[in-house]
Order: C-alpha cells, then sequence, then structure tokens
C-alpha cells in the first residue's frame, strides 16, 4: 500500500479513548482499499471497526492518501444523517485540492497525524 494514512486530531483522540490503534486503523483502510468498506460517494467511506462497535468515516484522495475523519460508537448512533453526509463530501472535495506542502503544514500543526507505517505497511 503506497497511500498516506492520517487521521484528524480528534479522531486520533476519539480512537485512542475506544481502544483502537495504529496497526488496526491501517487495517481497516487495506480492506477499504479492497472495497471492503461503504462507499458514501464524493470520496466518503464509512467502515465498521473493531467488532463492528466502532463506525469511522473516511476521506480518500484517489492513489494519494486517506483521512480518518470521524468515529462514533453503533450504540450511540445508528448512522450519520444526510446533512453530515454533505458535509464530509464537501470537506473530502477540500482535501482531493490538497498538495503534499498543504499536508506536511496540517502535520506541523498537529491538525492531521500520520499514521505510522510498519515495515510490512
Amino acid at each position: 500500500m503506497r497511500e498516506r494514512v492520517f487521521k484528524t486530531a480528534w479522531f486520533d483522540k476519539a480512537a485512542r479513548k475506544a481502544g483502537l490503534s495504529d496497526r488496526i486503523l491501517l487495517e481497516a483502510i487495506r480492506n477499504v482499499a479492497l472495497g471492503q468498506a461503504d462507499d458514501l460517494g464524493g470520496g466518503v467511506f464509512k467502515k465498521r471497526l473493531n467488532d463492528n462497535r466502532h463506525r469511522a468515516i473516511i476521506l480518500a484522495k484517489a492513489d494519494a492518501f486517506w483521512v480518518y475523519t470521524y468515529i462514533f460508537a453503533k450504540q450511540d448512533r445508528a448512522n450519520i444523517d444526510e446533512g453530515e453526509l454533505q458535509a464530509f463530501r464537501k470537506l473530502a472535495a477540500l482535501y482531493r485540492q490538497k498538495t503534499a506542502t498543504d499536508l506536511e503544514a496540517e502535520l506541523l500543526t498537529g491538525a492531521l497525524k500520520e499514521i505510522c507505517r510498519d515495515e510490512q505497511g
């Protein structure tokens, strides 16, 4: 997998609270890349995590990167609503316009965190 994988600062905190390691998130992205996720259109994907207890919203820029953006517990809500989906599609469109320099700036400010790739990744 050559694409880079990021998580927002908010997602990082929420994922840690949910007990989701970077290794689990990387494996989930591999599954998303294989089509094992709900494609919500416009570069937005929904992936079930940790034995179906949580859902992640992931934004994609084809052949470049993935961004974990939002997480919610299945017990707290069934799904995102239409307004949220539209907002995530707009955010995905903004991320598709970002350059490598833009991403590096977000990494420096802490707005994004890169998920570390292990030797097999």
